[in-house]
């Protein structure tokens, strides 16, 4: 990874990796073999030792084969998933709820293949993570998982980066139930923790949106229901993201994905049929500063889930599955190249893919970045959408109905989660957008934003994760009220976020402003606080980059004073009212930054 852990994170995985030699003494101990070697493929039904892997799990098998018979060590969870697949183990996890039982090290992986990740030691129970395909779910799915909430978890929900529900503080004793009646409900959490193919994100506004190019709706659907029914695609290397954007007026940061699926216009006159195709992306992952690039690859939209597929067996054939922090397609790119990867690709579909030059695409529709806030006209005369501000991506049980029951009364029943942790209720009639912003205000949400708290993004942080070092939903509500009082001359967005760890699971390299948490020391004695490193510049889509870090090892409580600083010298600095926060900050060394905002203090 990126970046140090802090003491603490490594404190975690010590204990992680001392458990793990518990374990296999105790394996020893009941004349399992000895603890260093892997049960053979027999363990999962795919064969006796010695053969060759057969069966859904026969090219993760052989991979890992590979490594074994070079003089090779698998990492941790390669053997956990070797020794048992985690879809093998449901009877297992059924038992331990039934006597509500924590997981051990090694269950506590297995089970994330069914959604459920145990939190202790931060909570003992497991927040479990929905799938949602594109984000879209119906109004009475939305009021069944508030029941759920309160029923088997906390009483409320999360809102996650890839536009995403998940429930916390569900008792081990409560996690089977969740899961099964989550399926009741027509929703899943299989696959969506662990070495898996993620939640598929799309357009939020597809179908809906004025500007969109293709309704991505069919085409992430097909790919959920395609990685659901096919378990050799649960053999991956660790975890992938795939994201389809339409051209809408709401970006869904497909270039942070593994796959991103970008729907262009392509010109005619250039060999290649004219229309609406998928630029092909590949390789993104910013919490290791990387964004998808394009391969130069079109893909018709009908033929996206094969190539997809395609794609990550090539990965499950040659990921590594030694070292978890090189274990994302990003580092076989890296260590293959574009080329030969296109090349396994082809190989593997029986197929040349087709290539277009840049000058073949026209200019794709642009982002707005308050799209996602208030009211906006639908391509359907008459109606709008609707996006609710939700307080960095919390809602309780009881909001839940609430937006359930507006998105029944006064739209079309849907209810659209977005990768910036808010909702659109969609299909409102012009006439009725007030008396909805009234029902919505009434839950105790808004539909109206600052420019600040339009794009704040926070992960769950040290409240829910053991990896996070700071409590990044407190400060970021902290953070939003110093400054909203502050800066009402800020005219435009500035997209700020927070994450605990170096995973970065809200990417906080993409933001405007960006916060890392850390620990700060205060004291020669090594006394420590909550903190953060600060960074300035990210971007995505036409404007992508990494930030810089401009301050290291900010104490959170002086967190929102040092944002505020670096607007008030955007502010007072900018070449013009129409320069972005990023565009300021990029034409600008870092020191000569920090200058600005000493200035900006000073006045």
């Amino acid at each position: 990874m990126p970046g140090d852990f802090e003491p603490e994170q490594k404190r975690y995985l010590e204990g992680f990796m001392a458990g793990l030699q518990i374990a296999k003494s105790a394996r020893s101990a009941l004349g399992n073999g000895a603890a260093s070697s892997p049960a053979p493929p027999a363990a999962n039904g795919n064969g006796t030792a010695g053969s060759e892997p057969s069966g859904a799990d026969a090219a993760a098998l052989a991979a890992q084969d590979r490594v074994l018979k070079t003089g090779g060590k698998l990492s941790d969870p390669e053997r956990f998933k070797r020794e048992l697949n985690p879809l093998d183990g449901y009877e297992r996890l059924k038992q331990q709820a039934a006597n509500n039982e924590a997981p051990k090290v090694d269950d506590n992986f297995r089970w994330r293949f069914f959604g459920l990740f145990y939190c202790a030691p931060t909570q003992k129970a497991y927040m479990c993570r929905l799938r949602i395909p594109n984000g879209i779910l119906k109004h009475w799915q939305l009021a069944g998982l508030a029941d759920l909430a309160e029923r088997h978890a906390g009483g409320y929900a999360h809102v996650t980066t890839r536009a995403n529900l998940q429930m916390r503080e569900v008792e081990p004793k409560h996690a089977v139930a969740m899961v099964e009646a989550i399926q009741d409900l027509g929703l899943c959490s299989r696959g969506s923790g662990a070495d898996n193919i993620r939640n598929v994100t799309g357009t939020p506004t597809a179908g809906i949106d004025p500007q969109e190019l293709l309704d991505t709706r069919p085409y992430a659907r097909e790919w959920h229901f395609h990685i659901l029914n096919d378990r050799s695609l649960y053999g991956i290397p660790r975890k992938f993201n795939v994201g389809f954007d339409g051209g809408g007026k709401i970006p869904v940061l497909e270039d942070t994905n593994d796959i991103g699926f970008q729907a262009v216009a392509v010109k005619d006159g250039f060999g290649i049929a004219p229309g609406v195709w998928f630029r092909l992306m590949l390789g993104g992952i910013t919490g290791h500063r990387d964004f998808a690039r394009d391969t130069g690859v079109l893909v018709r939209p009908a033929q996206a889930t094969r190539v997809a597929d395609v794609v990550v067996r090539v990965f499950i054939d040659h990921g590594d599955r030694t070292n978890r922090a090189k274990a994302r397609l990003k580092y076989l790119l890296d260590a293959w190249g574009f080329e030969k990867f296109v090349a396994a690709v082809e190989q593997k579909l029986g197929a040349k893919l087709t290539r277009a030059p840049a000058a073949a695409i026209a200019p794709r529709p642009a982002f707005d970045r308050l799209a996602h806030i208030g009211a906006h006209p639908q391509r359907q005369p008459g109606f709008c959408w609707i996006g609710v501000v939700l307080p960095v991506g919390k809602l309780t049980a009881g909001q839940m109905r609430g937006l359930a029951k507006i998105a029944d009364e006064y739209g079309d029943g849907d209810v659209r989660l977005t990768v910036w942790q808010n909702l659109l209720i969609s299909g409102v009639a012009e006439h009725r957008v007030a008396e909805a912003e009234t029902a919505i205000a009434a839950l105790g949400l808004s539909t109206k934003a600052t420019s600040i708290r339009a794009g704040l993004v926070a992960c769950t942080g040290n409240a829910g994760c053991r990896l996070a070092l700071s409590d990044t939903k407190r400060h970021a509500e902290e953070i939003a009220q110093w400054c909203e009082s502050r800066l009402q001359k800020l005219d435009s967005p500035v997209n700020i976020h927070l994450t605990g760890c170096p995973n970065s699971c809200a990417q906080h390299y993409i933001g405007d402003i960006g916060l890392l948490g850390a620990k700060v020391q205060i004291s020669e004695d090594g006394d420590r606080v909550e903190g953060y490193h600060i960074h300035v510049g990210g971007g995505f889509g036409p404007d992508a980059a990494c930030g810089r870090e401009i301050f290291h090892d900010v104490k959170a409580q002086d967190a929102p004073t040092m944002v505020e600083r670096l607007i008030q010298a955007y502010l007072a600095n900018r070449a013009a009212p129409q320069e972005s926060f990023s565009a300021f900050t990029r034409r600008h060394e870092i020191d000569a930054l920090k200058a600005l905002c000493v200035v900006a203090t000073a006045e």
